[in-house]
């Protein structure tokens, strides 16, 4: 009798393993829900060198490494075996926003610019903060203040028989004596 009933939970927590969803339909990373139910949390994952159309327009064939790396900042990868080759790879996976890849590729003869590899989907730097803000306003805004028609719809302010005391006319708080800061407790001085 006592191995059939602790058998019991077993035989439960079994049978609770028919209702789940087979592995093809678990999460995956696009953010699907779990079991249906939740939406996990996305880490927001941001790399690379941010590079806009207004940054890149800045840089021209001749300039000195250093400049280059004064306007694009530095690159995320300059190889050492390809030394005359710097990589600014850009990427960010945001919850509730596309996925985000680029690539600017700048090539050098010696210390002078040669070349700049742009691709074509670059952003200007309002269309980039555009496309990362996922805040999207909800309903309609709260008005703050009332218009004048407001204003004078509203009745006037009853003029109380009885006014209230105020702090000036019952003078000043009674003043108290405090102990000099550099008094030691007990002795009163």
């Amino acid at each position: 009798m006592r191995p059939l009933l602790a058998s019991l939970p077993l035989i439960a927590l079994l049978g609770g393993c028919s209702y789940m969803p087979s592995l093809p339909t678990l999460p995956t990373i696009t953010g699907e829900k779990v079991l249906g139910v939740l939406t996990p949390y996305r880490v927001e994952v941001v790399q690379g060198n941010v590079l806009t159309k207004e940054m890149v327009a800045r840089v021209k064939p001749g300039m000195a490494k250093a400049q280059v790396r004064d306007l694009l900042g530095s690159p995320l990868l300059a190889d050492v075996f390809h030394e005359s080759r710097w990589d600014y790879p850009f990427t960010i996976r945001r919850q509730g926003a596309p996925y985000q890849q680029r690539l600017v590729i700048a090539e050098f003869d010696g210390d002078k610019l040669k070349t700049l590899t742009v691709p074509d989907d670059l952003p200007t730097e309002n269309e980039f903060v555009a496309s990362v803000n996922t805040f999207k306003p909800g309903g309609k805004q709260p008005t703050l203040e009332l218009s004048e028609a407001e204003r004078s719809a509203l009745p006037p302010p009853k003029k109380s028989v009885e006014a209230a005391p105020t702090a000036a006319a019952e003078g000043p708080a009674p003043g108290r004596t405090y102990p000099p800061l550099d008094a030691k407790p007990g002795t009163g001085s």
